[in-house]
């Protein structure tokens, strides 16, 4: 195994979880790392008496979820109520009861309002209490691996589509260890016919909401060739 190609490995097992954004219907993922870095940034700037440490996303009951319009990336969660797990450090600024209600009211809020996560349970563990000393730094998150040269045609009408919606800083190449932004595919429909689908993954600013971000890409594509597939996207970074 190459240096570069265990590097790929490495990053996609760091991506964490393939987040359902929106609803069945929205055909949007985004990475698990992706959006704990927009919750951390949130945390940070709304509650600075507390730190968030590790943060995990997962659905709030596996039995909860809905099929998908469109097929999902590998190993993506279907579309579901989600929960937000996370160890916090806090200060005595205030009554810790205080500080856990607004941590979970900023982080309920932060991934509705500019991810489009479906946040129905916010759990807290308070793992430390430290003396105040101002908010801390927040390190940039992980970036993914920046999409490889597209040559092939019907890609390169794809990528040229995702990059003109508002929002959309770049393709990314994450899903798969191949570099690859555009993957495009046939698959049986309900009539047994093969069907194109297409999957493009890019990461995405922070002025805009990432599902809808998400929804205008699908839309974008899907329009951009004749045959109308169904498409998939996934957001592997904010910001």
């Amino acid at each position: 195994m190459t240096d570069r190609w265990a590097q790929a490995v490495r990053h996609q097992v760091g991506m964490g979880r393939l987040l359902p954004l929106g609803g069945p219907r929205d055909g949007a993922w985004i990475a698990e790392q992706a959006a704990a870095a927009v919750l951390g940034r949130a945390a940070a700037a709304g509650v600075p008496d507390a730190r968030l440490g590790a943060l995990r996303i997962t659905l709030a009951d596996p039995e909860e979820v809905h099929e998908p319009v469109v097929p999902s990336p590998p190993s993506a969660l279907a579309p579901g109520p989600l929960r937000v797990t996370a160890d916090v450090t806090a200060t005595a600024a205030e009554p810790l009861p205080t500080t856990a209600a607004r941590l979970r009211r900023t982080l309920a809020t932060a991934a509705a309002e500019q991810l489009g996560l479906a946040v129905t349970e916010v759990d807290l563990r308070v793992t430390d209490l430290v003396e105040p000393d101002g908010p801390a730094p927040q390190a940039p998150g992980p970036q993914p691996p920046a999409a490889r040269q597209i040559t092939d045609p019907q890609e390169s009408g794809v990528a040229a589509a995702a990059l003109s919606v508002p929002g959309v800083t770049r393709l990314t190449g994450s899903l798969g260890g191949l570099a690859r932004a555009v993957h495009i595919e046939e698959r049986p429909d309900e009539t047994a016919l093969p069907r194109r689908h297409v999957r493009v993954e890019v990461a995405v600013d922070a002025d805009h909401r990432a599902v809808d971000v998400a929804r205008q890409v699908r839309a974008a594509v899907r329009d951009a060739l004749d045959d109308h597939p169904t498409v998939a996207v996934l957001i592997t970074a904010v910001g």
